[in-house]
C-alpha cells in the first residue's frame, strides 16, 4: 500500500492587497533594481561591491552624509505625500517640479521685492507659496474638468513653462547687480532664511511640517468624510457617481493639495538652502520627477512616504558620492530611479494574489 500525502491550496485574486504582500514586493523590486544596477558599475569597469560601499557611505556613513540624504529627503517628503493623495483619487500630477518652482518664485518677490517687515517675510513666504503652486496645479485641473484634457500632458507641459519663467526672471528683471557671469537674484535679506539643525543644512520647520502633514494626511484619507470621497472617486468612478459624489471637485482639491504641498516645498529650498533664486536644476534636483516614485512606492500611502522619501533622499546622496569619489555621472540616479518603477510596475499585479492553502489529504494506493 501506497500512501502520499497531498496538500489542498489555491490561488485567489484580491481586489485590495495585503499590507505584507505590498510590503513584500516593494522591497523585492528595491532589491531586484540594485541587483541590476550592479551591471552599470561593471560598464565603468568598478567592482559592484566597492560601487555600493562608496554609495552607502555617501548616504549615511556619516553624520554629515545623513544630514545630506535628510536634506534631500525634505521635498521629497513634503511634494510625495501631495502626490499621494493626487493618485489615491486617480488624479495624476505629473507637473510638480514647475509647482516647485512656482513656489520658489513666489517665496523670492516676497523676500526681495515685497517690502514686507522682517517678521512677516517668512510667513508669507510659505503662504504664498502655497497659493502658487496651488495654482498652477488648478490650471490643469480646470482644463481637465471642463475640456477633458489629460492631466498628464497638461501638468507636464506646465513644468517647461515654469522653468522658462525661472530662466526669465533670473536672467533679465530679476538678476542680482552685483552677478556677473551668472545667472541668480539678490541672496534674501536673513529674515527670510529658515534655521537649519545645527551646522547641517537641514532646515527643522520643513522637516517638522512634512512629518506632521504625513501623519495628518493618513487620518485624513481614513477618518475624514473628503479623505472617504477623494478614495472612492479613485477606486471607483462608477460607484462614486451612484453615492451622489462630486467628482470634479475632488479632482480640484486634489491638484489643489498637491501643487500647495510642491509650492511649499519650493519656498523651503529657497528660503532653507539656497537663499536666493537661481537655475531650476539647482533648485530641484529633479524632486517632482522623483516624488512620483516616492508615492508610487509608498501605494500612495502618506504615512509611508516617509519611510520612501528617505530612501530616495539616500540615492541623491550617495549619487552625489559615486560622482565625486568614483567619477560616475550623477544622471546614474535617475537609472536607478527608473529600474525601481519599473520592478515596482512589473510587480504590482502579482502583490494581488495569494495563496491560499487547505487541509492535507491522504490518498491510499493499493497495488493489485
Amino acid at each position: 500500500m501506497d500512501r502520499r500525502k497531498f496538500t489542498r491550496f489555491h490561488i485567489e485574486v484580491s481586489v485590495q492587497p495585503s499590507l505584507a504582500s505590498v510590503i513584500f514586493f516593494s522591497l523585492l523590486a528595491i532589491i531586484l533594481a540594485f541587483a541590476c544596477g550592479g551591471i552599470i558599475f561593471l560598464f565603468y569597469h568598478i567592482s559592484p561591491w566597492v560601487g555600493y560601499q562608496t554609495f552607502f557611505q555617501g548616504a549615511l556613513g556619516s553624520w554629515y552624509a545623513f544630514s545630506e540624504t535628510l536634506k534631500r529627503t525634505i521635498p521629497l517628503l513634503l511634494v510625495g505625500e501631495g502626490l499621494a493623495l493626487a493618485f489615491r483619487a486617480q488624479v495624476l500630477n505629473i507637473g510638480a517640479e514647475g509647482q516647485i518652482l512656482l513656489g520658489a518664485v513666489a517665496a523670492t518677490w516676497v523676500a526681495l521685492f515685497s517690502g514686507l517687515p522682517p517678521f512677516l517675510l517668512l510667513p508669507v513666504m510659505f503662504l504664498l507659496g502655497f497659493l502658487s503652486g496651488a495654482g498652477w496645479a488648478l490650471i490643469p485641473a480646470f482644463l481637465k474638468t471642463r475640456f477633458a484634457v489629460n492631466e498628464v500632458l497638461s501638468t507636464l507641459m506646465l513644468n517647461y513653462v515654469a522653468s522658462n519663467l525661472v530662466l526669465y526672471l533670473i536672467g533679465g528683471p530679476w538678476k542680482g547687480k552685483g552677478v556677473r557671469g551668472f545667472t541668480y537674484t539678490d541672496t534674501f535679506p536673513e529674515a527670510a532664511w529658515l534655521k537649519t539643525m545645527g551646522i547641517t543644512r537641514v532646515p527643522y520647520f520643513t522637516l517638522l511640517v512634512g512629518i506632521v502633514i504625513a501623519v495628518g494626511g493618513y487620518f485624513f484619507l481614513k477618518k475624514s468624510a473628503l479623505g472617504f470621497e477623494l478614495r472612492v472617486v479613485g477606486s471607483s468612478p462608477e460607484t462614486a457617481k451612484l453615492l451622489g459624489i462630486n467628482e470634479e471637485k475632488i479632482v480640484f482639491l486634489a491638484m489643489l493639495l498637491s501643487g500647495g504641498l510642491s509650492g511649499f516645498a519650493g519656498v523651503g529650498e529657497v528660503a532653507g538652502i539656497h537663499h536666493l533664486l537661481r537655475h531650476p536644476d539647482h533648485i530641484s534636483l529633479g524632486y517632482g520627477y522623483t516624488a512620483i516614485i516616492v508615492a508610487w512606492l509608498a501605494r500612495a500611502n502618506p504615512l509611508a512616504t516617509i519611510l520612501t522619501s528617505f530612501l530616495f533622499g539616500a540615492l541623491l546622496s550617495g549619487g552625489d558620492a559615486l560622482r565625486v569619489s568614483l567619477g560616475i555621472p550623477f544622471q546614474v540616479v535617475s537609472v536607478f530611479n527608473g529600474l525601481i518603477l519599473f520592478f515596482l510596475i512589473s510587480t504590482e499585479h502579482l502583490s494581488r494574489y495569494r495563496i491560499i492553502w487547505g487541509d492535507t489529504k491522504v490518498v491510499e494506493n493499493y497495488d493489485s
